[in-house]
């Protein structure tokens, strides 16, 4: 079994861009429904049928039927990954430009009068990236495995430009995944009533047993 340790820092950041999280919605909604209308039609055949035996190599199919599904989604999401982070590196590129000729959009606050926050709290937060996080596509000789997640927290209180920095790379890109398709919103840091950027620093460690 594969249990994940999240441990939360926070800091800030000048630079953030536009969201791309509806990129990994649609991913998700669209398993969703399938696993939903697998779950009915195994459920009807499981109903139906009157032999225990039978019953349990149903419910075996199932199992193994989810389990495959859990896999073609993440192809499917790293697939968004891809797409995000190039969208990503684009919107890098532009906002370049724009601070060459406009230092004040450069400016670092190294305060804040109130930290970005998500709905519920830190453990909320921490608990929702452990339900996200698919560990079976994390592939390591090593445990345990680390990384070191940076994101931003925008004005709209979204977040962009997920980063992982560590030396397991399928386990950067499950961090990664997992962050992107947080279904909540944050609320923004704040400096004299005004929302600003911000940005979250997460290591997190996944024990394999």
């Amino acid at each position: 079994m594969k249990s994940l340790f999240l441990y939360f820092f926070l800091f800030i950041s000048a630079f953030c861009f536009s969201q791309q999280t509806e990129e990994f919605r649609q991913v998700k909604n669209y398993y969703n429904q399938h696993r939903s209308m697998l779950n009915t039609e195994f459920k009807k055949k499981f109903d139906a049928e009157p032999n225990n035996i039978i019953k349990a190599s149903i419910k075996q199919d199932f199992l193994f039927f989810m389990k495959k599904m859990d896999s073609i989604e993440n192809t499917a999401l790293v697939g968004a990954l891809l797409k995000v982070r190039n969208t990503e590196d684009l919107s890098n590129l532009n906002l370049e430009k724009k601070l060459n000729s406009s230092t004040d959009q450069s400016e670092i606050f190294p305060f804040t009068d109130k930290t970005a926050d998500y709905p519920g709290g830190i453990n909320a937060l921490r608990q929702e990236v452990a339900n996200l996080f698919y560990s079976d596509a994390v592939f390591s000789e090593t445990n345990p495995v680390k990384t070191n997640v940076a994101f931003v927290v925008e004005k709209n209180g979204k977040i962009s430009n997920v980063k992982a920095e560590g030396d397991n790379f399928t386990f950067n890109r499950q961090a990664e995944i997992a962050l992107y398709s947080l279904s909540g919103k944050f609320s923004p840091a704040v400096i004299n009533g005004d929302p600003v950027r911000y940005r979250f620093k997460l290591p997190l460690t996944l024990n394999i047993e």
